[in-house]
């Protein structure tokens, strides 16, 4: 068994608040989140008592504005506390990801009076959200969407299914995308609907290969009422407010994959300077020493990018790109390196007795939700050159 304890990465960090931030995350981590782990994924579990600590402690809204209940923290901060819960479980990182995504729209295009009556209970009052975006028939061609929202009097009327939703059928409240005009991303608007709303039910989970304690289901919307109020920016601002939302998740997609790709790492490390063959550490020998190595510089050179792109999203420049790319390398890197630990253990990594297996199960998806790497790269290209020709 590996006899050598990791050491915590050694963070920049902006403030001593930050440093505090990032050793109570720590505590938590090592505490209530890293010990129950394989044993819930396994079991699939979902651990909803976590998120209540996590949103007591205030951890569920750190960038967004305190006025609200949010921690004031910039995305540099607040991407390096995704990186540590994930590399404690992925299923909690990812969560935190994905309910920091779904507030993302009311606090950014809301108005003043929605975000004083929605976001201090979304961002640390116990709820726990969902984005509503792909269906069925529209995963990556995302404008393609056929939910549909009717203007009856005051209110919205929404019907239709939306597809691989994280928090499916758990989830307080949902911000979903709907069809209210023409064909197109013109024709999307959001809106806010609570998760208890008459008319709203959540699919039987789907059965992945990882990630089995976070639950991934279809959510219907059968005749939906929700009042205007309950609208988020203009109608048909829809679309521009997904993929506004998504340059940001892409971010947290991209740290959750180096925190799952550094705790491969670190039992990659401890179980070779543990294990011994031929009468030393395995890790004496050259072969596993260079795979180690690049397993570490792919995970630092990850870090960068997440983080130079974090830096430009706090500064207020543009960050798409660089987004992409982040999201597009840490998610490779994450598949990469996960296979490689589980090679460095040799036999023992294709066990369930040590969690680089299920590291390299989890790491796969991270490839796929918001934007798979294939879309990733188009975006690359069309900031370098441009839309493609028709």
């Amino acid at each position: 068994m590996p006899d050598r304890a990791p050491q915590p990465v050694d963070r920049q960090l902006p403030t001593d608040e930050a440093r505090d931030l990032i050793s109570l995350v720590r505590d938590i981590a090592q505490r209530e989140i890293a010990p129950k782990a394989a044993e819930e994924e396994d079991a699939g579990r979902f651990p909803r008592e976590v998120f209540t600590l996590l949103s007591q402690s205030g951890l569920l809204g750190l960038p967004y504005d305190s006025e609200y209940g949010g921690g004031d923290q910039p995305y540099e901060v607040y991407l390096q506390v995704l990186e540590e819960l994930a590399a404690a479980r992925l299923t909690v990182g990812l969560g935190v990801s994905v309910h920091t995504l779904a507030s993302y729209a009311l606090a950014a295009y809301g108005s003043k009076e929605q975000q004083v009556e929605h976001l201090p209970a979304m961002l640390g009052g116990g709820l726990l959200g969902a984005y509503c975006l792909s269906e069925p028939s529209s995963g990556s061609d995302a404008a393609s969407l056929r939910t549909k929202a009717v203007r009856d009097g005051e209110d919205w009327v929404i019907t239709g299914t939306k597809a691989w939703i994280t928090h499916g059928g758990i989830a307080d409240f949902y911000t979903v995308m709907a069809r209210t005009g023409e064909e197109g991303p013109r024709g999307i608007t959001a809106f806010l609907v609570p998760g208890d709303a008459e008319g709203l039910s959540g699919a039987v989970p789907e059965k992945k290969m990882g990630m089995k304690g976070s639950p991934t289901a279809q959510v219907h919307l059968d005749g939906v009422r929700v009042p205007d109020e309950r609208r988020i920016g203009e109608e048909g601002q829809g679309f521009a407010i997904a993929l506004s939302a998504l340059d940001s998740g892409r971010l947290g997609i991209a740290a959750c994959a180096i925190g799952l790709a550094q705790a491969a790492l670190d039992e990659a490390v401890a179980y070779a300077t543990g294990r011994q063959q031929f009468g030393r550490p395995i890790a004496d020998f050259q072969g596993l020493r260079f795979m180690l190595a690049d397993m570490a510089t792919q995970i630092e050179a990850g870090r960068a990018l997440y983080l130079a792109a974090a830096r430009l999203r706090d500064a207020g420049r543009p960050f798409a790109k660089q987004a992409a790319m982040a999201k597009l390398h840490c998610t490779d890197t994450a598949m990469k390196v996960t296979t490689d630990a589980v090679q460095v253990l040799g036999g023992y990594g294709y066990t369930s007795d040590f969690p680089v297996e299920r590291y390299m199960r989890e790491a796969k998806v991270l490839q796929i939700v918001e934007g798979t790497n294939q879309i990733q790269r188009m975006v690359i290209a069309r900031h370098l050159a441009g839309p493609e020709t028709r």
